[in-house]
């Protein structure tokens, strides 16, 4: 059987890894499409809390965010790809396909939720469908649950510039080509 999940070693004290939504596939665009039977989709549903415990266990923080974004927006950014020859590369082969399968990959979601939004590893649910206030949202998040101490700084003074073979610095700028300010 292809596996492709795999790590090559834990994190060790100060790393951070971060796991893309390929790590769920089997629960998800594996299940949905038919890429997986029915078997190995629940093996999976069965051993991934395990794992996630293991990992756990080993002092290793583990944080899992699942980004949902409404139908209306979904629709609206497929639109915007198929129709802007720059954004047409986002358009993988499972898209498209996928937007058909909208309450199959929805049900998919909420059984792979009720496997494994367990104690020792939540869920933590992201509305996407304003992706600048997601972005600040989850940072926001992911920093209230990493703990950490204060750690002590010297007082810092900023010294005063030196006069010392002082000349109109700008002034030599003048007449170069400069960036424009548009913003």
């Amino acid at each position: 059987m292809y596996m492709q999940r795999y790590m090559q070693h834990f994190p060790a004290a100060g790393e951070i890894v971060i796991f893309d939504r390929s790590w769920y596939n089997r629960a998800g665009v594996e299940r949905v499409m038919g890429f997986c039977d029915k078997e190995e989709y629940e093996r999976f549903l069965e051993l991934c809390p395990d794992v996630e415990k293991y990992i756990v266990d080993g002092g290793i923080i583990l944080i899992k965010f699942w980004l949902e974004v409404s139908d209306k927006e979904q629709k609206r950014r497929f639109e915007a790809r198929i129709s802007d020859p720059l954004r047409q590369w986002k358009l993988s082969p499972m898209d498209l396909p996928s937007r058909s399968r909208w309450f199959d990959y929805s049900r998919a979601r909420d059984e792979m939720l009720k496997a494994t939004d367990t104690k020792h590893a939540p869920w933590y649910i992201l509305r996407t469908d304003d992706k600048r206030r997601a972005r600040l949202n989850c940072i926001a998040h992911l920093l209230s649950l990493i703990p950490y101490k204060s750690v002590p700084q010297e007082k810092i003074k900023l010294p005063k510039r030196s006069m010392k073979g002082a000349y109109d610095d700008q002034a030599t700028l003048k007449g170069r080509k400069s960036v424009p300010a548009k913003y």
